[in-house]
């Protein structure tokens, strides 16, 4: 029997009992109070409450995802650039010596620690000597490592060619966030293919380049680049230090600044002036490239050899030894 049909039963009884007494001339008894049938029904579903979204960091904007980008390496590789799907190939070989220096001073603690060690500028004397192939060449092989995460900034922001030479479009970057266009540096960073080495495309080109690399936007910048991850090295290709002043003024930042001597066309007297131009930086290297000798190894590097000097202090000029 339903609750339904048991209430109406249960009044019937009451009304009946309610009017016997009247025929005996009694007072009838009050009516006992009748609970109002209930009737089960489903209960409407919850609404699940909005996830709560992951609390910022005190003092830190939300953060931003990077923008991803597709190095063809097999393109890369037929250019003669280091690529981590032939980890043995001679010019990673060379690579892999080159780096070692550089690895320990951006490492090193201690008394001996280099201030911002872990940011490299490589520059030139003059153009055409092939920096950007040695700071895409470090970079990368600095992302083959286990223990560092590479960030590979054009700072060349006149004649940027990181990304031309990667086979990838114009995008914005280090010009469009110190000129107050892109508000997050997270918004230009591009993720690559390659495990651990992302990018920072140079962006618009911009008329007063030089005072932004020198203003306090660039300070901040470069603070937060080297202390923001321990564990990144970050590499600047930046303009031939003889032809523009962008580079002299982004020398001022850093920790190690590798000069890129091409062999049998700069001069003594090129490389001695390249290297008072960036005086200011206690950590002076130089890289002998497009070299035509033999390396001891007995290859040839797809046409480059690499020499190494090593100045602290004070730079010391390259001598003209394989690698």
């Amino acid at each position: 029997m339903s609750i339904i049909e048991k209430a109406v039963e249960r009044l019937d009884r009451l009304k009946q009992a309610a009017s016997e007494p009247a025929e005996q001339g009694q007072a009838p008894a009050a009516p006992e109070p009748v609970a109002e049938p209930v009737v089960a029904t489903k209960a409407a579903p919850a609404k699940a409450a909005p996830a709560a979204s992951a609390a910022p960091v005190a003092g830190e904007p939300p953060r931003t995802p990077a923008r991803s980008v597709r190095i063809d390496l097999e393109r890369l590789a037929a250019r003669g650039f280091v690529t981590p799907d032939q980890p043995r190939s001679s010019i990673a070989e060379e690579f892999r010596i080159i780096k070692r220096p550089l690895l320990h001073n951006a490492t090193d603690e201690g008394p001996a620690a280099i201030e911002n060690g872990n940011l490299i500028m490589i520059t030139s004397a003059l153009p055409g000597e092939g920096k950007t192939f040695n700071a895409i060449n470090l970079a990368i092989s600095m992302a083959m490592e286990l223990d560092y995460t590479v960030l590979l900034v054009d700072a060349d922001v006149s004649r940027p060619s990181v990304l031309r030479e990667l086979g990838l479009p114009a995008q914005p970057g280090l010009m469009d966030v110190l000129a107050g266009e892109v508000a997050d540096l997270r918004e230009v960073l591009l993720k690559t293919n390659i495990d651990k080495l992302s990018i920072l495309p140079a962006g618009m080109p911009h008329q007063r380049a030089t005072e932004l690399l020198a203003s306090e936007a660039m300070d901040h910048l470069l603070d937060q680049m080297a202390h923001r991850y321990a564990d990144r090295i970050i590499i600047f290709d930046s303009p031939p230090v003889l032809v523009t002043t962008e580079s002299r003024v982004l020398a001022t930042h850093m920790g190690q600044v590798v000069l890129v001597v091409e062999a049998e066309r700069t001069t003594h007297a090129h490389v001695r002036q390249a290297l008072n131009t960036v005086e200011d930086c206690a950590v002076r290297l130089m890289v002998l490239n497009k070299s035509r000798e033999r390396s001891v190894g007995g290859y040839y590097g797809y046409g480059y050899g690499y020499g190494y000097g090593y100045g602290h202090g004070q730079a010391q000029e390259a001598q003209p030894q394989a690698v």
